[in-house]
């Protein structure tokens, strides 16, 4: 049986129906973004048959839907589409000139995954003067506060617990980061635990996911994760948040995949103290690990050395939550010249619920 340690545990969750971000966050996670309904702040520029979102001194080429239009600063609700997750004859794509609309070349190969994004655009609304530093303002206009200190109002979502957004900022500790939510807007808060007078939360656990903080701390951002460097902490009750309102449609959740391993799949003469590495998409509920995570010696192979059956391999599993990496360690070297199989098994689930497709990866070791 494997062991599973935890780096940061999650627990399943809903994700919000739409998410309030940035070119640069959805540029960055596309795999986390993917056919997801988001809202993002920015001029809408449109000619040549061609459109495209501008937010900052970023840009995004986009699709814009029959009757939506808008000068001056917008907020567009759109669907995040990466085209290299998506084939020719995928019916998102029906009736789409790539070419004119984006440019895309016929001859040249298809985009690869992450390599070419687009918004959908379906609705745009007049956006409010950004005034008052509030957590959704941040979180639409990051560019607009950055290192500035702010004090914000949110309600408490654990380390992540919900799927909110991609990932922890980087070198954030575990103990002393957690996310706010207000409306449709998230941000990370790091450098302080959660906890004060008459309160103490817990990061991994949902029983306090009800209850409201109040945060002062610096605006910071980097490679589309923003975040708040909190200097306090302390409790508040909610404060709603005014969101335009409109009708959105939710989309179900994108299932997490594996993005590569180490070592990769087919490889030789793999040294036999090595361990497996494996990167998800999204974030992964460690708890669907436990018991879904196989590797064995091939049978083949064992029947082929007069063996009864393939000796067995002990595993223990590192869950690193921060960077969505699965690290299989085993108990003792792996045997010389053979050929093992690494299995993911259904039943393991994002944080949001959403399943990863059974994956297996298979490598021969050396002498």
């Amino acid at each position: 049986m494997p062991v599973l340690l935890l780096a940061a545990g999650i627990a399943a969750g809903q994700a919000p129906g739409r998410r309030a971000t940035t070119l640069d966050a959805i540029r960055e996670y596309p795999g986390f973004f993917n056919g997801q309904p988001v809202l993002v702040r920015g001029t809408l520029e449109e000619g040549a048959g061609r459109a495209t979102v501008v937010a900052d001194d970023d840009r995004m080429p986009a699709f814009v839907g029959d009757g939506v239009s808008g000068s001056g600063e917008l907020e567009l609700r759109a669907t995040v589409l990466d085209i290299g997750r998506m084939g020719p004859d995928d019916p998102r794509l029906t009736g789409r000139n790539l070419q004119s609309l984006l440019g895309l070349d016929p001859e040249a190969a298809w985009p690869r995954a992450g390599e070419l994004i687009v918004l959908n655009v379906t609705s745009a609304l007049p956006a409010a003067p950004l005034v008052a530093p509030t957590l959704r303002a941040i979180a639409l206009a990051p560019w607009r506060y950055l290192d500035q200190r702010v004090t914000i109002q949110g309600q408490f979502r654990g380390r992540n617990l919900f799927g909110d957004l991609p990932q922890a900022p980087p070198g954030a500790d575990a103990r002393r980061s957690f996310v706010l939510r207000s409306a449709d807007a998230a941000l990370w808060v790091t450098g302080r635990e959660p906890r004060g007078r008459g309160f103490v939360f817990d990061v991994n656990s949902r029983l306090d996911t009800r209850r409201w903080l109040e945060v002062t701390g610096v605006v910071k951002a980097e490679r589309g994760l923003v975040w708040i460097a909190a200097e306090s902490v302390a409790e508040t009750s909610p404060q709603a948040e005014e969101v335009p309102q409109q009708t959105v449609e939710v989309a179900p959740p994108v299932p997490p995949e594996v993005l590569f391993s180490v070592p990769t799949a087919g490889e030789t003469d793999v040294p036999l103290d090595t361990s497996v590495r494996i990167q998800f998409s999204r974030d992964i509920d460690p708890e669907t690990l436990v018991g879904r995570v196989r590797v064995s010696y091939s049978a083949q192979e064992s029947a082929e050395r007069g063996e009864p059956q393939p000796p067995p391999i002990g595993v223990r599993l590192n869950y690193r939550e921060p960077n969505r990496v699965l690290e299989i360690s085993f108990d003792g070297a792996l045997q010389r010249f053979r050929t093992v199989t690494v299995e993911l098994q259904e039943g393991i689930l994002g944080t949001d619920g959403a399943p990863l497709a059974p994956w297996s990866l298979t490598f021969s070791t050396g002498g």
